[in-house]
């Protein structure tokens, strides 16, 4: 990795414990030598999402998650930043519940949602409300509730207008009525959910009965009641007026964007069709007559509504036309004339997936980021003229960028496998990065960072990022008389497939692994994003192909290196990246260990039981399905796996996990041992999803694939989580 000195981490000794005084006071816990040598610590490195500026570009805010107490779970709140980097950040939200979903009303003020309890109402059962922060300063307060939470908030950047995305039971005629409801459903015990359509399960959420609607966040028509004291400060009431009744689910999965005059919102919508298929359109809602006009709808394609330019008169739009099993996923930036509905593509000669991020103020170019090579810069792209220009140029990923009113800087997170999200500034005349001041130190990386590259089997150049142990000798030098360190290698294949390693991942963190004395490769093959339409046209619906030739071309690259040993290597994934792990140990006895999580094993089951099954079908027919199924190489097995999953998984559905358990200790070439106990492992988690996301299960994960990697890898043994009662 290039020596960026924007992002290059420094390394810092950590401070030492004062000396014990001979007394009565427990010793100090010994510090780790960095957070990643210890997993109570990693867990506890405080995590950063989201960033908004407010409309006179003055404030900056973040959300950062930080660890309870009882270490079972994060608490988030709302961080305020100097957009100047001048003022260190400050906390402007504490509660137990947290806070989230911050939005900037175009006078300032700061909108968020919160479970926690409204202190004006103390004895109501707290529900996900709507709360703000007066610009002036003060106490937050609850501005609207309601039985069925609030989701999210909108607000325009020029106008008075606020919505809100919630949820209504589908029979409600009023907020009345759907509040008495869910108190009828919630009395009764009642879980069951009556379906009419597909789909009914997404990700880790079981769908309905409720569905989420759009609505005006406006000011009571109620008169208020005559003789009832107030205070200055209260405001007035609030009530909700639903912009999307009769919608039924179709917003289950919509992106909505406001028009900066507040006057009309542009939503996705879920069009149901033929066979269980949906597709995506996009309606624009007028918020004064609530009437719904449908922008774009064709037969094959999906789209998704961008932010709207700043004089209004343009909307950004992302299209992808529907996969078939010869045809690979795609995704084109379009621009949308609001008057004439003339769709236009932007930059159509530019082979990148581009996300559409801020417009500049004066509407002459659009902001984007695009994976491009391991790295996820930003993009300027000129309106008239379609030409692409990249801002940032270090090797970083940037996400949530804003831009300030006079044009002159972005704000936005950066991330890299060298450091975690944190809030930059970004000078858009010249590219020049800052760091701000953030809330939150940037954490000591146990190794370092390099690039590995060769060419795959077809000739098209191939690329991975190498992290390294710290002291992993810098090149091929022999001869200086030092011996040279051998660490063992783990290849740790992204998810997806469509997909790169390019950006900080706290569930996938590769330090963690370094820590342990590993270097880690972060292959990109076939199917990964950041490399052309042809990179993933040539794994498309080929899964068991380049894919895997070119994950085993990197391989061979890195071990190439006189500081990595051949004989001790290991290979994990999760999701796709279990698929490849399954299909890897089923096609090669080179590695000494495969850790597989949430992956997919029977292919014709998983995809007629995952949750978006419409999808896959659009992705392999009968013959690719059955070519490209790990399950039918069982008999090839000769390497100790560790089978993790979480029941629940709608993504990859916990069947794929328990027949691949099955499947392993039934029909494998590993037998068991004269005890009766197999070398393969499963680890269950019966109320984790298709990632581990609470902490106490993390440091269980990575507990039992250090025991598991160390005894098969390495020749040692670990001591498995005291957790699992072992």
């Amino acid at each position: 990795m290039s020596a960026d000195p924007q992002i290059a981490m420094p390394r810092t000794g950590e401070s030492q414990p004062e000396p014990h005084d001979g007394g009565n006071q427990p010793e100090p816990a010994p510090q780790p030598e960095t957070p990643f040598h210890d997993l109570d610590h990693y867990v506890a490195i405080p995590r950063l999402s989201g960033l908004v500026l407010s409309p006179d570009g003055t404030r900056l805010v973040t959300t950062v998650a930080t660890l309870s107490g009882k270490g079972t779970e994060y608490g988030t709140a709302l961080w305020e930043l100097d957009p100047a980097g001048e003022r260190p950040a400050r906390r402007i939200t504490r509660s137990a519940k947290g806070e989230a979903g911050a939005a900037f009303a175009a006078n300032g003020d700061l909108f968020f949602t919160s479970a926690r309890p409204d202190p004006e109402k103390p004895d109501d059962e707290p529900v996900s409300a709507l709360w703000l922060l007066p610009h002036e300063g003060g106490e937050a307060r609850v501005v609207l509730s309601r039985a069925g939470g609030v989701s999210s908030v909108l607000a325009a950047r020029s106008a008075d207008a606020t919505f809100v995305q919630t949820s209504v039971l589908p029979g409600s005629t009023d907020e009345a009525d759907d509040e008495a409801r869910r108190t009828a459903r919630k009395d009764g015990k009642v879980a069951a959910i009556l379906h009419s359509g597909y789909p009914v399960r997404f990700w880790d959420a079981d769908l309905g009965p409720a569905e989420p609607r759009l609505f005006a966040v406006e000011r009571s028509s109620k008169e208020p009641e005559p003789g009832k004291p107030s205070t200055l400060d209260e405001g007035p009431a609030l009530e909700l007026r639903n912009l999307t009744p009769g919608v039924g689910g179709r917003l289950r999965f919509a992106e909505a964007s406001v028009s900066p005059d507040g006057a009309t919102l542009y939503a996705g919508l879920a069009k149901p069709l033929a066979k269980a298929d949906l597709r995506d359109e996009i309606v624009a809602v007028d918020v004064a007559s609530g009437t719904h006009r449908t922008l774009l709808s064709e037969e094959l394609k999906d789209f998704f509504p961008g932010p709207a330019s700043p004089d209004g008169r343009m909307l950004a739009v992302v299209v992808e036309p529907h996969t078939t099993p010869t045809q690979a996923y795609t995704s084109e930036l379009h621009l949308l004339d609001l008057a004439s509905g003339e769709l236009r593509r932007l930059a159509p000669a530019w082979d990148r997936l581009a996300h559409p991020a801020a417009w500049l103020p004066d509407g002459s170019a659009l902001l984007v980021t695009a994976d491009d090579g391991g790295r996820s810069p930003i993009f300027r792209i000129d309106v008239a003229s379609g030409a692409v220009t990249r801002v940032t140029h270090d090797d970083a990923a940037y996400s949530d960028v804003v831009v300030s009113p006079d044009g002159a800087h972005a704000y936005a997170l950066r991330s890299s496998y060298l450091l975690p999200p944190e809030v930059v500034r970004i000078e858009l005349a010249g590219g020049g990065v800052s760091r701000l001041k953030n809330p939150a130190e940037r954490p000591e990386i146990p190794g370092r960072l390099h690039e590995v590259t060769t060419t795959a089997e077809d000739g098209t150049p191939l690329r991975a990022w190498l992290a390294l142990p710290p002291s992993s000798a810098e090149s091929a030098s022999p001869g200086d008389g030092a011996a040279v360190v051998k660490h063992p290698l783990l290849v740790w294949i992204h998810g997806g497939p469509i997909g790169s390693w390019n950006a900080w991942t706290w569930r996938w963190n590769p330090w963690l692994m370094t820590a342990q004395g590993y270097a880690v490769l972060l292959p990109d093959p076939a199917l990964s994003t950041g490399y052309g339409q042809d990179f993933i046209q040539r794994g498309w619906g080929r899964w068991g192909a380049e894919p895997f030739s070119d994950i085993m071309a990197l391989t061979d690259a890195a071990l190439r290196r006189p500081d990595l040993d051949p004989t001790r290597t290991a290979a994990m994934g999760g999701s796709f990246g279990g698929y490849m792990a399954n299909w890897v140990a089923g096609h090669t006895d080179r590695f000494r260990a495969i850790v597989t999580h949430a992956s997919l094993w029977a292919l014709e089951g998983f995809g007629l039981t995952t949750d978006m099954a419409h999808y896959w079908a659009k992705e392999m027919d009968a013959a690719m399905t059955e070519a490209n199924s790990p399950h039918r190489a069982v008999g090839e097995i000769r390497t100790p796996m560790l089978v993790i999953h979480g029941d629940k998984d709608y993504r990859v559905p916990i069947g794929e996990g328990l027949r691949l358990w099955y499947e392993l200790l039934s029909a494998s070439q590993l037998a068991a041992d004269a005890d009766g106990a197999s070398p393969h492992r499963f680890l269950y988690f019966p109320d984790e999803n298709h990632w581990i996301l609470k902490p106490q299960h993390a440091k269980v994960w990575y507990g039992v694939v250090n025991a598991f990697l160390a005894e098969h890898v390495l020749g040692e043994e670990r001591e498995l989580p005291r957790e699992l009662g072992l």
